[in-house]
């Protein structure tokens, strides 16, 4: 009903458009997430005559109403174009915005309504697998591949069969594999929880326990690794653009090279290659290598307790490919045979950037970072940001990744100066961006779609590394842009969201032959008027349904003929799967709460509210003072005991006390495990399994005590200290990772003088004054942690002044709940 009633609107629009008023409401088809920025554009021949626009639930009940804005004026097809911001409205449910008679099309805002987004462009992934393809249920490509350039013999065999096709056409390439490889692992690395596990490692339907997200990541390491075979060998590119001479389904393979089913495979040489009757300009090996070694490395740390071998494997092969990009600086550019168009990349110190500060972060050398500050003040901003134009993926990856993962590794002036790098490359979009009602920025070129979800990529972990907003209504107009909130007013994703109006004749063999879909891929998106118009080989097969919006400015078709705009690509699509993953994660903890590596460090820094928690493991001599004060105080609080405590019977009578004063009781693990190492954090010292049994007998030892296990189960990490992984673990017992908010310093209480970290009570107690004082805001939503008991050689206990911390809390105004309730 949901997809008929689109479709209703969708149309009307249309045949609006052919009367000549194209009048429209452009959103994001997806939806919007409850918490988040939410914004629509209006285009329209003439100025409106309303200046309130109305949100409407599917009761038809006016639920917000909003000033139009400015007119932004002319945009593309529209004469007048206006930003219809309705973020203050937090309903959850369908609507849809009314302005005069005009009206949007139905959209969704709910905290769930990217779930399961980043899974589905997996279906893609998949389907572009060479060799055994899960889609087909049939190989390709089994003869692969015979060497060019290469130390050995021309035409000699190498096995290189596997990876991806790159998009609608067969070729393979290094460059844009290993970046859709390292957006894959990144995803898995920052957002475990967003992946299921429906598929095994082949794509096949059935579970591995291991998420989807990392197979098909590995999938692509697999072939990165053929494709690196000995530490002096890096091969670019299999397949050249002899393969356009038709279109066929992979698996039937054709002589297109003349040497049967092989096709070549260029060796990187470090020097100009063929391109037809031109050479193409490259000029190193860096380039590629840089992008091998970043995968690998990051491969490498996340293998490392799923298979220790194939993760010594991935580290030798970043250690060797990053020496070959030091070796022979420069880029390494595709070879094309009959056309002109190759990926003319013309940087390279970015991806030595970001191998550099992988492999700092996998090996723990801080004279890697120090290398990689040097890349990085070679390519201070991405040369596209901001300009016009650029060549054909002259500038890739589209965005400097390795400034994100060395300012994440820095401190002081030299991460400053990082970040100000990515603020630089923001504000020049912006400067553009803003006069414009899309926000639009991002130029027009080939694979502009590409672009955009880069680039929304850097605003977000511009936001991620400052807390900045600034640039947040730009990174969701980014967004939103690719979901429906552009001139066209479609999806630039096959079958995203299933409702909505996606494209259905893309520049594909699947879909174009076969009738296949080819879910989750994102196409090229809009170009240049005047580039579509120059290029060659391009003949609509269809009417175009956009005829109304094409203009002089750009121009987007949903039609076959169209490979300009409308063919999906792999690598777009694996960066597209790691905003996704974000956008994901975000919508779901729409709250004010605040998260670290997965767990909640904080509660609703908007509410002058605070729950104190206690852990203990040995020591419980505080006990009998903390039970005193809590009940003198009239105040909740929360105990996390490990299982040894909780069987510790001198510990038992004051279990029972506080079950019965109605705290919180909850799990701190059975014997106090370091999960994870303290200078690697992504570095597990534990097994899942290992990690199951420790919590279940945790749990056990509560149930003993004849304490209910609640559901969720709050608890807090030992030693106060975990990863993604550990919280992905958790989740998946029913317990709800969160641990201390940072900066308090209270959880300092069991230092003792014998300790270089030592804080007394007095120290801890005028901290947290300094900290209202400069601040009287300090401690909204804080966890504040104490320790039930201590080593004896601390004499001045924390828990004896409990009253009067709880009491100074009172007269700053703030409120305690129980974890649960603040957390709630």
């Amino acid at each position: 009903m949901f997809r008929t009633i689109f479709w209703l609107l969708f149309l009307l629009c249309n045949v609006t458009a052919y009367n000549q008023d194209i009048s429209c409401i452009r959103i994001n088809q997806l939806g919007y997430a409850t918490a988040g920025i939410k914004t629509a554009v209006l285009g329209a021949d003439k100025q409106i005559s309303s200046n309130v626009f109305s949100v409407k639930d599917e009761k038809n009940k006016v639920v917000f109403s909003g000033p139009v804005g400015k007119d932004f004026g002319k945009y593309g097809p529209f004469s007048h174009t206006y930003r219809l911001d309705f973020s203050p409205f937090t309903g959850k449910g369908k609507f849809s915005i009314y302005i005069d008679d005009i009206t949007s099309p139905i959209f969704s805002i709910t905290d769930a309504v990217y779930d399961g987004a980043a899974d589905f462009c997996l279906r893609y992934m998949r389907q572009q697998r060479s060799g055994f393809n899960p889609f087909l249920k049939d190989s390709c490509h089994t003869h692969d591949g015979y060497t060019l350039y290469a130390p050995v013999p021309d035409s000699t065999h190498i096995d290189v069969v596997g990876g991806w096709h790159d998009a609608s056409d067969y070729l393979q390439y290094s460059t844009t594999s290993a970046n859709a490889t390292y957006h894959l692992l990144a995803a898995y690395r920052d957002f475990p929880g967003v992946f299921t596990d429906e598929k095994s490692a082949n794509g096949l339907d059935g579970q591995n326990n291991i998420p989807d997200v990392l197979d098909e990541a590995k999938w692509g390491l697999d072939w990165l690794l053929k494709m690196h075979p000995k530490d002096d060998w890096l091969f670019n590119q299999l397949g050249d653009d002899r393969d356009h001479r038709g279109m066929r389904i992979p698996k039937e393979d054709t002589n297109y090279y003349g040497r049967g089913l092989e096709r070549p495979v260029y060796f990187c040489n470090g020097q100009p290659q063929q391109r037809g009757k031109f050479m193409n300009n490259t000029t190193g090996v860096a380039s590629t290598a840089g992008k091998f070694a970043s995968a690998f490395a990051l491969g490498s740390e996340l293998f490392l307790n799923l298979d220790k071998n194939y993760s010594g494997r991935l580290r030798h092969n970043a250690q060797t490919a990053f020496q070959l990009g030091i070796d022979k600086p420069g880029v390494a550019q595709t070879v094309s045979v009959l056309s002109p168009y190759i990926y003319a990349e013309d940087n390279w110190t970015d991806d030595m950037e970001l191998a550099s500060a992988t492999l700092a972060k996998e090996k723990g050398e801080t004279s890697l970072l120090d290398e990689a500050y040097q890349y990085a003040l070679e390519e201070r901003i991405t040369p596209w940001l901001g300009a016009d134009t650029a060549k054909h993926y002259q500038w890739y990856p589209f965005i400097n990744l390795g400034h994100y993962e060395l300012a994440k590794q820095l401190t002081g002036t030299k991460r400053d100066s990082i970040i100000q790098f990515y603020k630089e490359g923001i504000e020049r979009v912006w400067k553009k961006a803003k006069q414009n009602a899309f926000y639009r920025g991002v130029p027009f070129i080939w694979c502009s779609n590409n672009l955009t979800v880069s680039f929304a990529i850097q605003c977000y972990w511009y936001r991620q590394l400052t807390g900045d907003k600034t640039y947040q209504a730009l990174e969701q107009a980014c967004f939103d842009w690719i979901f429906g909130c552009n001139p066209w007013g479609t999806s630039m994703v096959y079958g995203l969201p299933s409702w909505g109006d996606t494209p259905t004749d893309p520049h594909s063999a699947f879909t174009h032959l076969k009738n296949y879909p080819i879910d989750g891929g994102l196409v090229d998106g809009p170009v240049y008027t005047s580039i579509y118009k120059d290029l060659i080989g391009i003949q609509l097969h269809e009417e175009d349904e956009y005829a109304a919006y094409q203009s002089d400015l750009a121009v987007y078709h949903d039609d076959y003929g169209d490979y300009s705009t409308n063919e999906p690509t792999m690598d777009g699509t694996a960066s597209l799967i790691y905003l996704l993953a974000a956008k994901q994660k975000e919508a779901n903890h729409a709250n004010d709460f605040t998260y670290s590596h997965g767990g909640i460090i904080r509660g609703d820094s908007t509410k002058k509210e605070i729950a104190l928690v206690f852990s203990a493991d040995e020591f419980g001599d505080g006990l009998p003072s903390i039970i005193k004060t809590l009940q003198t105080e009239n105040v909740k609080g929360a105990f996390f005991f490990t299982g040894r405590f909780y069987r510790n019977k001198k510990f038992q009578p004051y279990v029972q006390q506080l079950n019965k004063d109605g705290h919180y009781p909850g799990p701190h693990s059975d014997n106090h495990l370091l999960y994870n190492d303290w200078n690697k954090r992504d570095s597990l010292l534990v097994t899942h399994s290992q990690f199951n049994a420790d919590m279940q007998n945790n749990l056990n030892a509560m149930r003993l005590q004849h304490i209910n296990i609640n559901h969720p189960q709050y608890f807090i990490p030992p030693y106060e200290w975990w990863n993604d992984s550990i919280t992905t673990w958790s989740k998946k017992l029913d317990l709800k990772l969160f641990c201390f908010t940072p900066g308090i310093r209270t959880n300092a209480d069991y230092t003792y003088p014998e300790m270089a970290s030592y804080k007394s009570s007095d120290w801890i107690m005028q901290s947290l004054k300094e900290q209202q004082e400069k601040n009287t805001n300090a401690f909204n939503g804080a966890i504040i942690l104490i320790h039930a008991g201590t080593d004896a050689r601390r004499k001045d206990k924390l828990y004896d002044r409990l009253g009067e911390l709880i009491k100074w809390l009172k007269q700053e105004g703030y409120s305690f709940k129980r974890i649960d309730e603040l957390l709630k």
